[in-house]
């Protein structure tokens, strides 16, 4: 939907919560990560309003430069947190190279383009809370 710049009427994970959260700068355990390997990011989320709630975490993939026309950001993990009035929880989603893959219609197979990608965390796919990047070797 980004691509066309059609705003949905509620983007995904919208709306759950009667309370405010406070995201931290998302880490990544690595910088960069083989065929092979996983890659976990770490963002720590914090209550700051009088409400217990729970926020939905989201992790959006973006291809820096793929051969073919992908989505913008593409939901690749969430998990949902619930905090008490005032606490903090480091949240982290770990990935694999198959949420860097597409799907190749010519040859009929997944794969995973080696070269630069975001890891963009956020609460909704419009409400993005910070950007991590790193390379696929």
């Amino acid at each position: 939907a980004d691509k066309e710049k059609i705003k949905p009427l509620f983007p995904f994970g919208h709306g759950l919560s009667y309370t405010t959260f406070a995201y931290g700068k998302p880490s990544a355990d690595k910088k960069t990560m083989t065929a092979d390997d996983t890659i976990s990011f770490t963002v720590n989320v914090k209550n700051t309003g009088t409400r217990e709630g729970q926020e939905v975490v989201q992790l959006y993939i973006s291809d820096k430069k793929s051969s073919l026309p992908r989505p913008v950001k593409e939901l690749k993990g969430f998990r949902k947190v619930k905090l008490a009035p005032g606490e903090e929880k480091a949240v982290t989603l770990t990935i694999d190279k198959k949420a860097l893959s597409f799907f190749d219609d010519a040859k009929h197979e997944w794969i995973a383009e080696p070269g630069k990608f975001e890891a963009v965390i956020g609460s909704s796919s419009r409400d993005i809370k910070g950007i991590v990047v790193f390379e696929l070797k």
